[in-house]
């Protein structure tokens, strides 16, 4: 696959969190390590709420308002990442989706222009509307900013043909069209979401984050987790 020149990295909100609670200093510094040590690439990042709150498995909650505070968990994790970034020496710009002091609107013209510039651009707030996943936010902003892929790294190592969790004999399937994924319905991404990147034509790839060198092998063109395009 050719390398991306500009990418849309979708972060699991649980790759935040450690022995420490739901922010852990080594977490973020590993993160930022990785981010910091790509080249040649400019970086859009989509973080989910997960390491503070769920709101598809928050039934003590209002669905609605629990989906409301995940949105404000993104604001967070964006922060805390955009100022471990910026002490690692790279700008960044947070555009929430949702109105904060500390971020800017969405702009997908001020975006670009900040991605072009070189700055790392942390999108927060979902798309701003309950009921939706950070996935989908992702194919969004993807779509939005025009990156040329979308790279969903959490700690699933990619697509299974049967659940690895429970079937020993899983098998991870390399590559699959968005038509193969969504009609077998697969679960470790947002049907939405891929069929946004359907549309638009932007690849998928579906990685494991806790794999240190797996972003940079994505930014360089290598084979990692599942491709779906």
């Amino acid at each position: 696959m050719k390398p991306p020149a500009r990418l849309l990295l979708k972060l699991s909100g649980e790759a935040f969190a450690g022995e420490e609670g739901a922010f852990s200093p080594q977490s973020l510094r590993s993160i930022t390590d990785r981010i910091v040590a790509l080249t040649g690439v400019e970086i859009g990042i989509v973080i989910g709420g997960g390491n503070i709150i769920r709101g598809s498995r928050s039934p003590w909650l209002d669905r609605i308002d629990a989906d409301s505070l995940g949105m404000l968990a993104t604001v967070l994790n964006g922060l805390a990442l955009a100022a471990y970034l910026e002490r690692a020496g790279r700008d960044t710009l947070v555009q929430s989706a949702i109105t904060t002091e500390l971020t800017d609107p969405v702009s997908p013209l001020k975006a670009r222009k900040a991605l072009a510039e070189g700055r790392i651009v942390i999108f927060a707030g979902g798309t701003g509307n309950p009921l939706v996943t950070t996935d989908t936010a992702a194919a969004v902003r993807a779509v939005s900013i025009g990156a040329d892929l979308l790279a969903k790294g959490s700690n699933v190592a990619g697509v299974f043909d049967s659940d690895p969790a429970t079937e020993t004999a899983s098998r991870l399937i390399e590559e699959l069209s968005y038509d193969s994924f969504l009609a077998a319905r697969y679960g470790v991404m947002d049907q939405v979401a891929v069929e946004i990147c359907r549309e638009n034509a932007i690849p998928i790839i579906v990685f494991d984050f806790s794999d240190s060198d797996a972003l940079v092998r994505i930014t360089t063109g290598k084979k990692v987790g599942t491709l779906i395009h």
